[in-house]
């Protein structure tokens, strides 16, 4: 009698196992899938067109003049502010001004049902829409690619703003 019951409940495991590796337990396909690159990779790939060669630094780099010392990373403030203003309903988990990630946890937008989650890239100085890569995560998935393009024409025209009012003093 025990075996029997051990064979029904390692048939049972299997089957539910087998089943949820089809994806027949949820998963709904009136959504297309938002094509993003994980986070790492992008960022591998930035440190890869900042240094094509490896390091070429030297003992003597100390005693040369720099452009501008105070400049650390090199990201567009305007984008990276008004992309911390935009998505201030998600809390921030990590900010690294050096490379410009920004990772945020999953929140909901006011007046939303759904939580969201992003990560946010800003890798170049210019006021561009090709400065700003954005990947925004829902719990079941990638978020719709209108999702996505209406919060970074958001995050843009905040971005712009931001400048506007900076050119006024």
């Amino acid at each position: 009698m025990d075996l029997r019951r051990i064979r029904t409940g390692v048939g049972v495991a299997l089957v539910a196992f087998l089943l949820t590796g089809c994806g027949i337990f949820g998963g709904s396909s009136d959504r297309e899938p938002v094509e993003t690159r994980p986070a790492d990779e992008i960022m591998d790939e930035i440190i890869d067109e900042r240094r094509p060669g490896g390091a070429r630094s030297s003992i003597f780099d100390f005693f040369r003049n720099r452009d501008d010392a105070g400049q650390v990373g090199a990201v567009n403030k305007y984008i990276w502010n008004a992309s911390l203003e935009t998505l201030d309903f998600l809390p921030v988990e990590s900010v690294d001004p050096f490379t410009g990630v920004i990772t945020t946890g999953y929140g909901r937008p006011p007046g939303g049902g759904r939580a969201y989650r992003a990560t946010i890239l800003v890798n170049d100085p210019a006021l561009d829409a090709r400065s700003l890569n954005l990947a925004i995560m829902t719990r079941s998935g990638p978020a719709s690619g209108a999702t996505v393009r209406a919060v970074e024409d958001a995050i843009l025209t905040r971005a712009r703003q931001l400048r506007q009012r900076d050119s006024r003093f």
